[in-house]
């Protein structure tokens, strides 16, 4: 009898599948699939709160925050801890089976503390009481990489976000290298490449300054990103493993199928519905990008450009990276619109 989709990748490939921002049934559903780990980022709050599913739990769990003494930042992060940790409890048994492995579930604070490496690291440490099996994501920036050395001399996993560039990569796969000889931990680490987000920006872009791109090729971009940070830190010796995020659309997926590469995606119209089409599993991982394609991209796009080269950008100009930015306003509009809704519950007792 034919095995499901994500259960077959996880017989005949070394690709696994960690699930994005899951509703609590879709976590057992992801579950149930073959999902091995957990991603929520800073709109998880919100996001549970608009979702009819969750809404009422959501709001049960404010109005308990919104009564505490606190300030309404420090609340919206007692949500966050407390939404997630329900994710963490679902998922640790399978940490359990195989600690630092799989069974992970991430949290990420509120974005807009994170120009601070100090702020990161407090808040890293009280994220880490959640659960064992807690894993805290941290943006690939000056201050988040600070930040990061720190935590690995602590000994904390850690899942490297907002990657968008391959000189983002290399550095934070670097600063591992070296903290990690220093201090003799070597904490699990995941470094990604938001290669849906990547594209979004890309497309909007090209829209806002009228350029064209052929759409084949605009559609390829970030996957082209993805697959050469992803040999390119094979070559230099990762010091972890590799997680593709953002996704969207269904190749955001299929076109990294060949590899140890870890894929996160959303239930709701990216693993259910590749659950449902049930394709062919095919290994794409290690299939060149035309020349042409890369010559294009390069010569229309600067933002392409900057993230296909080694020395595309310095540690300073991460942060303010287009892609960068479009990611971190989306947390923000997020974080945002979940202390708003704090307030307007307090308001109402």
């Amino acid at each position: 009898m034919k095995k499901p989709y994500f259960k077959r990748i996880n017989e005949i490939s070394d690709n696994r599948l960690w699930i994005n921002n899951p509703t609590p049934c879709e976590a057992d559903l992801a579950i149930e699939a073959g999902a091995i780990a957990c991603t929520t980022n800073p709109t998880y709050s919100y996001k549970q709160l608009m979702n009819p599913e969750t809404r009422a739990e959501v709001k049960d769990v404010i109005k308990k925050q919104a009564k505490q003494d606190q300030s309404v930042q420090m609340a919206a992060d007692a949500v966050q801890q407390k939404l997630v940790a329900r994710l963490a409890e679902k998922f640790y048994p399978l940490y359990h089976q195989n600690p630092g492995k799989q069974g992970f579930v991430s949290i990420q604070g509120n974005p807009f503390r994170d120009r601070v490496a100090e702020n990161i690291i407090e808040e890293a440490r009280r994220y880490r009481k959640i659960g064992k099996n807690i894993i805290v994501k941290m943006p690939v920036t000056k201050a988040g990489l600070q930040a990061i050395g720190v935590l690995i001399e602590e000994d904390v996993p850690i899942l490297a976000t907002e990657v968008m560039s391959l000189s983002q990569a290399i550095t934070v796969n670097d600063l591992y290298k070296r903290v990690s000889k220093r201090s003799g931990h070597t904490p699990p680490i995941f470094i990604t490449h938001i290669t849906g987000i990547f594209d979004q920006y890309l497309q909007e872009y090209v829209a806002e300054h009228q350029i064209y791109v052929q759409p084949d090729i605009l559609w390829a971009a970030g996957c082209m990103v993805a697959r050469k940070q992803y040999h390119v830190l094979k070559e230099q010796g990762i010091v972890g493993t590799m997680l593709s995020g953002g996704a969207r659309g269904l190749h955001h997926l299929t076109e990294m199928i060949g590899s140890d590469l870890h894929i996160t995606v959303n239930w709701k119209g990216t693993a259910e519905t590749l659950i449902e089409q049930d394709p062919p599993i095919a290994y794409r991982m290690d299939t060149p990008s035309p020349q042409f394609m890369i010559d294009k991209l390069r010569e229309k796009l600067p933002a392409f450009n900057a993230a296909w080269t080694e020395d595309g950008m310095t540690i300073e100009e991460f942060e303010a990276f287009g892609p960068v930015q479009l990611f971190r306003s989306m947390f923000c509009n997020g974080w945002s619109n979940l202390e708003e809704a704090i307030k307007q519950t307090r308001a109402e007792l």
